[in-house]
């Protein structure tokens, strides 16, 4: 078996908490995130998929790594980094948010969590808004601080993690509704349990406040779970595609606004608050937008993998678009796609060409999310 020693990017990649614990659990791969290591290889990524819409699976997410803002003008600075309306956001509750540019392009789709009146965690998907927040600071004039806090996730998804969560917390951590947290202990270790993942099933986030104890929390979470289904694994990339989740930098970046996301719903250009980007997402509104987020359904031999490229799209032998995330789902037994085209191809049903890394192959608009469309074993 691989010793962790094996992986080695030099020092400037860092090792999670939990990085040996991964790696004697089956550990295979790992792919850089955030500056760090995440696990992306536990054997058969068909079978880690079944394990997490069957089962339950844990996940070393310490990649999301937290910014943290505190002071007397924690909330509005944080109000200013993101067009999502957080006025009514309560002590204890996290929000999915947008922070955009001044272009109003997307640099990050984070959960954001309050864990007190001025104490904010931006829980991060791959890109550097520790940096930004602390350039945005500089001259605004307010009274915060902005840190990366010792703070290490792991995600516990799949319908059996509430049962699981049970035997680990007792009864009342199933009273913890959707997008909300607690701060809590387990064997005296620091946590934060939040209700949120990114898997489309039924999960949990377990937010550990002390990196020293990131072996002993990862072995006891398996010692429990594994009599009740837990197997350790990575998040999946199948299961996301079919949830129609983001992975940024695959499916949005800079250049991506979010409107041609269809993520309207979290664009307040009416509230009264200010924020980075507010006057080039009401032009945007305004002018509406040349290409949208399609999900696709590709008539060809199952993927064998998800795609390491961007596929161009074509109609009437123009390039159009291009896709942006692919994979074979076995349980609907197609191949499936996110894609960015342009408007005029982007009504469901509309019959476009995708050049894929072995040839162009036929491909049909659908409506997306593929599975679940409303959620319903998130929220459950």
């Amino acid at each position: 078996m691989n010793q962790p020693d094996d992986f080695g990017f030099g020092t400037q990649i860092r090792k999670s908490p939990y990085f040996d614990a991964t790696v004697r659990w089956g550990a295979k791969g790992f792919s850089v995130y955030n500056h760090m290591y995440i696990p992306r290889d536990f054997g058969d990524p068909e079978q880690n998929f079944w394990n997490l819409v069957n089962d339950a699976i844990l996940c070393d997410v310490a990649v999301e790594r937290q910014v943290e803002i505190t002071g007397v003008d924690a909330a509005r600075f944080v109000q200013m980094l993101t067009c999502r309306d957080l006025s009514k956001m309560k002590v204890g509750q996290c929000k999915y948010i947008l922070i955009t540019n001044e272009h109003g392009g997307l640099l990050n789709d984070p959960v954001l969590l309050r864990l007190g009146d001025n104490h904010f965690w931006i829980s991060l998907a791959d890109s550097d808004i520790l940096l930004w927040a602390q350039g945005v600071a500089v001259h605004a004039g307010m009274n915060i601080t902005i840190a990366e806090p010792d703070v290490s996730p792991l995600q516990l998804q799949g319908p059996k993690s509430g049962h699981i969560m049970k035997a680990l917390f007792g009864e009342g951590i199933g009273d913890l509704k959707y997008y909300w947290l607690r701060q809590m202990e387990l064997k005296g270790i620091p946590l934060v349990v939040s209700r949120t993942g990114w898997s489309s099933e039924l999960g949990y986030e377990i937010y550990l406040r002390d990196g020293s104890r990131g072996d002993e929390l990862w072995e006891h979470i398996m010692a429990v779970g594994q009599p009740l289904g837990l197997k350790p694994g990575h998040t999946s990339s199948i299961r996301r595609i079919e949830g129609g989740m983001l992975s940024y930098h695959a499916d949005a970046d800079r250049h991506t606004n979010p409107f041609e996301l269809g993520l309207d719903r979290l664009v307040n250009l009416d509230m009264e608050a200010d924020f980075i980007g507010k006057a080039a997402l009401q032009q945007i509104q305004a002018d509406g937008v040349a290409r949208r987020q399609v999900g696709l359904v590709l008539d060809a031999e199952p993927l064998t993998g998800p795609n390491t490229s961007f596929w161009p799209i074509v109609d009437a032998d123009s390039t159009v678009g291009q896709v942006t995330s692919a994979v074979y789902s076995p349980r609907l037994e197609q191949n499936i796609a996110l894609a960015m085209v342009g408007v005029e191809q982007a009504d469901v049903g509309t019959e476009l060409v995708v050049h894929t890394a072995t040839g162009p192959v036929s491909a049909i608009v659908v409506d997306y999310p593929f599975y679940d469309p409303k959620k319903a074993l998130t929220t459950q």
